[in-house]
Formats: C-alpha cells, sequence, structure tokens
C-alpha cells in the first residue's frame, strides 16, 4: 500500500434527496445555453428543461444505447453548431460519460481517435471542456465523479477510454430519489458494477489509505443494502446507500486502477451486447479465488482479501475465501444470467485474453496473472 497518493473528483458534489431541484440555480451561474444529453426515456431531462426559465436555451441530444464514436462526434456537432456553453448529463453511466466526451471534443481540435486510449494516439486533451453537470439516474457507474468517458469502437468491437485530468464534472447532482424507478434487474446489474468498482480499487495494487477508506464505506453500504433495493425498489435507506456507494466507487476508481474483472469487461463488452453489469458479475467470484490462490502461492499478503470478507459477510471470523462464496450467493440471489446464456463461446476465450492482457485497469490487479490463469478465470465463469 502506497502513502504517497494524490486524490481528485468532480469539483463540486450535491447529494441528497430532491437535489435536482437545485440544478437551475446551479445552472445560472455557468451558462443560458444547454446541450442536455439523456437517454432512450427523455420524461426526466423533460421535467428538468420545463425547471429551467425562458430566456435558457435547452438543445436535446440523446444516447439511446452505449455511446459510440459515431454518437459522441454527432453530440459534439451539436453542441458547436448550437453554441452550447453548458452540458448536463442525465441519466446512466453511458449518457454521463456521453456528455463528459462531447464536452472535450467541443473545445478541444483534431478528431476523437486522436485522444482514446489502446485504439487511438492517446494524446492529451489540452483545452479545458465546457461546463458540466452529471446526474445519474442509476446507482452503478460512478460516472459522475470519474475523469474519463467509456466509448465504444464498434470497428474494433472494444470499449476504450477517453481519459484526463480536465474531464471531471464541475458538478455531480446526486439524488437518490431519480433511481426509484430502476427495474430489479437494472437495480441488481448496476449495483453490481458499483460493487466491482469498490471490491477491485480496494485491493488494486495502488491502493492508498484514502482510498481505502472511501472503499470500506461503499462496500458496507452495498453489503447491507443491494439486496434490499432489488427487493424493494421504494426502500428509501437502500436507495440512499447503493447512490452513495455508486459515487464512491467512482471517486475510487478515477483514482485507483481496477482490475482483472474490468481488464475482461472493455473486450467482452466491445465484442458481445453484454450488460456490464452481467460481466462484471460472471467474473467476480473466479477474479477473486484466483487472485487469492496465487498470492498465497507467491507467498504474498492475502489481509485485504480477509478485510474485504468480513466486510462483506459481516462477520469478523470470515476467511479471505468467504468473499467467493458471498459473491457467488448475490449474484445467484439476483439472478443475473451467466456468460454462457449471453452469446459468449470458448472459441472466444483467446481474443478476449489477448486483449484484456493490454488493457489499462488489468495493470492494477493485485497479482499479475498469465494467459493459462487468465483462461481458466473465463471457464470458471462460464
Amino acid at each position: 500500500m502506497s502513502f504517497n497518493f494524490s486524490f481528485a473528483t468532480a469539483s463540486q458534489i450535491l447529494f441528497g434527496n430532491h437535489s435536482l431541484e437545485k440544478v437551475p440555480g446551479i445552472v445560472a451561474k455557468m451558462g443560458k445555453n444547454i446541450l442536455l444529453v439523456t437517454g432512450r426515456n427523455t420524461e426526466k431531462a423533460q421535467q428538468l428543461s420545463a425547471r429551467f426559465p425562458s430566456e435558457t436555451k435547452v438543445s436535446l441530444f440523446q444516447i439511446e444505447s452505449e455511446p459510440t464514436l459515431q454518437v459522441i462526434k454527432a453530440g459534439t456537432k451539436m453542441a458547436q453548431s448550437n453554441n452550447c456553453d453548458v452540458v448536463i448529463g442525465l441519466g446512466g453511466g453511458s449518457v454521463i460519460d456521453g456528455a463528459k466526451a462531447i464536452a472535450a471534443l467541443a473545445t478541444n481540435k483534431g478528431d476523437l481517435m486522436d485522444y482514446l486510449e489502446v485504439i487511438g494516439k492517446g494524446e492529451a486533451l489540452t483545452e479545458a471542456p465546457l461546463p458540466s453537470i452529471a446526474i445519474p439516474t442509476t446507482a452503478g457507474t460512478g460516472a459522475e465523479v470519474t475523469k474519463n468517458s467509456v466509448i465504444k469502437s464498434l470497428e474494433h468491437n472494444v470499449k476504450v477510454s477517453l481519459r484526463s485530468d480536465l474531464m471531471y464534472p464541475n458538478v455531480a447532482v446526486i439524488d437518490p430519489v431519480l433511481t426509484y424507478s430502476m427495474s430489479p434487474e437494472l437495480t441488481a446489474s448496476t449495483g453490481v458494477d458499483a460493487l466491482t468498482h469498490l471490491l477491485e480499487t480496494f485491493v488494486s495494487n495502488q491502493a492508498n489509505p484514502f482510498v481505502d477508506m472511501i472503499c470500506r464505506e461503499g462496500l458496507y453500504c452495498i453489503s447491507r443494502s443491494l439486496l434490499r433495493a432489488y427487493k424493494n425498489g421504494s426502500e428509501k435507506k437502500a436507495r440512499e446507500d447503493m447512490a452513495m456507494a455508486s459515487m464512491l466507487g467512482g471517486m475510487a476508481l478515477a483514482n485507483v486502477k481496477l482490475g482483472a474483472i474490468h481488464g475482461f469487461a472493455g473486450p467482452m463488452g466491445g465484442m458481445f451486447p453484454i450488460p456490464h453489469g452481467a460481466i462484471c458479475a460472471g467474473l467476480m467470484a473466479a477474479v477473486i479465488q484466483i487472485n487469492i490462490e496465487v498470492l498465497t502461492e507467491q507467498g504474498k499478503d492475502i489481509e485485504k482479501f480477509k478485510e474485504l470478507a468480513k466486510i462483506l459477510t459481516g462477520s469478523d471470523l470470515a476467511k479471505a475465501e468467504d468473499a467467493i462464496v458471498w459473491a457467488d450467493n448475490l449474484i445467484e440471489a439476483l439472478q443475473i444470467p451467466g456468460l454462457s446464456k449471453c452469446g459468449l463461446l470458448e472459441d472466444d476465450f483467446p481474443e478476449l485474453i489477448k486483449k484484456a492482457k493490454v488493457a489499462s485497469s488489468m495493470k492494477g490487479n493485485p497479482v499479475e496473472l498469465n494467459d493459462e490463469q487468465l483462461r481458466w478465470m473465463l471457464e470458471k465463469s462460464f
């Protein structure tokens, strides 16, 4: 664990039930020409638009699925053509990621590929993005407090990041009430994503005491509330816990690299139409298990995994391996379909392993895993 670290997040965080009502006042200090990025369902966006004064111009841009290169370019063109001076992302992680990317590309010259990791040139942004506000309507990605946008390349069949310290939203507005309308299935999928962010950053080889503190609180929130939110979507405390956990997970992953679960998630999500949360769910137990086994074989410390198990199970007597059982039981209770039911075949394993090994997230895994160990993970998850 490093005692030398830095930490960054959104410039301002506004958390609380009905905090959406404060957005018009925040926007008034930022600009009067808004690009409002939203998802397939525009109901919440229309309600927010109605709150703005008549002199405020609102241009609506929809991201109906995952943001692709083509979608980001179209949104950027709209922002520039309409001379927008503020970008608001109101929706799930894909919407907020799209809004952050559009805000960045609107002020920076060149093509999106110039700035993308892995498949692009990976150049640094030189200009500050348009002022942005991130308002999540799900509890999972934590995108409202991160500095990257996950973008899908249809040409390369992979998801990659546009990443910059300049891309943190100016304001993150987290209103748990907005998550009440999530279905049980979406609650489960996004909740597991938040859990994975917290879990992987907690055991990351880049872990530090400050992020550990954040992860512990987030893991406690999820361990007591994810199943409750899944079973009763209107339970106030459970929804608040999950919104908090999602935000804390975003803070953690913005400052510490993740691990093998997300190392596979980018390539797998690019190659197959599998929900991100389902990928995380499918891989979670196997990744915990292989990391514990390899660390033990190498005579390295597994205290973080012991602490993880104690937090998740609520038992001070828990052993590291109990985290594996807990994860398996959770995924079963949430009824998230396995990877074998999502179109993934064993013939795809070599390509997945090849792509995962060069993924940015894989660099944070607590121990380096070889091809054989990575394949075992896939087989175990399959």
